[in-house]
């Protein structure tokens, strides 16, 4: 819990951090990797009983952190996700200008925001995923 609680300060402190930082810097912090989720179908079984949602975190200058900071963020959901077992799953995360979109497998909306609490990360909202719809949608036949 000590180490929760740490990494929470080391949070709150790269939140600061990228509050100051202007939005005119031109630094590429990450490339996403392009991937057809057309169709999810791995791990299935093992995944049976989680379910898929987006979790929407409002942080202000999200966009300017650093490498070295996004590292230290992943750690820290690592850490957290490992310490509250097989019921929770990071499966990736998209960072904008202001917003960071994360990816989760999870049982509920419960255990994603302990998570968050854990690692003192924001919560905007949290939505289960319907349906993932791809531009291969609109030429996938039907049956």
């Amino acid at each position: 819990m000590k180490t929760m609680k740490k990494m929470s300060s080391i949070m709150v402190g790269l939140l600061m951090v990228a509050g100051t930082v202007g939005f005119s810097q031109n630094t590429r912090i990450a490339e996403a990797n392009a991937k057809d989720y057309s169709v999810e179908k791995t791990n299935m079984k093992k995944d049976a009983k989680l379910n898929t949602y987006v979790i929407e975190r409002d942080m202000p200058g999200a966009g300017a952190l650093t490498v070295e900071q996004l590292k230290e963020v992943s750690q820290i959901s690592n850490a957290v996700v490992k310490e509250q077992g097989p019921e929770i799953k990071w499966l990736h995360s998209y960072v904008t200008t202001d917003k960071i979109f994360c990816v989760y497998k999870a049982v509920d909306k419960k255990i994603l925001n302990e998570h968050a609490e854990k690692a003192g990360f924001p919560v905007t909202s949290i939505s289960k995923l319907a349906v993932v719809i791809s531009p291969e949608t609109a030429t996938t036949s039907v049956h």
